[in-house]
């Protein structure tokens, strides 16, 4: 795989996110969807606290939305947090690589996975831009392949995992098209939760 090191900010984005699966297997699940995910085409690093993604945004989600679906697709109840950036004021061209091509890695290995989840999303486009409507028109056409409802200071979405995913991605890259030049999303995914109130039957 072709990558190029980043000599500018332009394009840059990034992750910061965490998964916990709610098992004593914890080590085992996180460590196993890593494993299964490509990370070929983007910088990542992980921490004590968090596990950073920065490259290309399309390779940011298809990279975190992989290593979601892995952790979820072994039965235990897994919570995902993450923010989303693209955009910030203060970035640098450190530690990134930018994928020469825009081909998702993941995107064929998770595709037919339907994993129920229930996910909330708040958006702040930070950097100007006519964002309203757009986002309120993104959010309108993700009901053709999720449920989508209100909640305080965020908006609900329940249905499968790479719907889920493929939805805020949309809303982002719509976000930032918008005029937007520095985006910022917050995430919050459950998968198989003893809880949970029953996802969407929409493929």
């Amino acid at each position: 795989m072709a990558n190029q090191q980043c000599s500018g900010g332009t394009g840059i984005a990034g992750c910061s996110f965490s998964v916990h699966p709610m098992s004593d297997r914890f080590i085992e699940i996180i460590t196993g969807a890593l494993e299964k995910a490509d990370t070929s085409k983007v910088w990542m690093n992980t921490d004590d606290v968090t596990t950073t993604v920065r490259g290309k945004l399309t390779h940011v989600f298809d990279v975190t939305k992989a290593i979601f679906i892995h952790a979820a697709e072994t039965g235990e109840h897994v919570a995902f947090e993450a923010t989303y950036s693209l955009g910030c004021p203060g970035d640098s061209a450190g530690d990134v690589y930018l994928a020469e091509d825009d081909a998702p890695a993941n995107h064929e290995q998770v595709k037919e996975i339907h994993q129920p989840v229930a996910a909330k999303f708040s958006l702040y486009p930070l950097g100007g831009g006519n964002y309203m409507d757009i986002i309120m028109n993104q959010i309108e056409a993700m009901k053709k392949h999720v449920d989508v409802s209100h909640a305080h200071y965020a908006t609900r979405l329940d249905g499968h995992s790479v719907k889920i995913f493929e939805g805020l991605q949309q809303v982002f890259e719509a976000t930032v098209e918008g005029g937007s030049s520095h985006t910022v999303m917050t995430v919050s995914i459950s998968a198989n939760s003893p809880s949970h109130k029953g996802g969407s039957n929409n493929e």
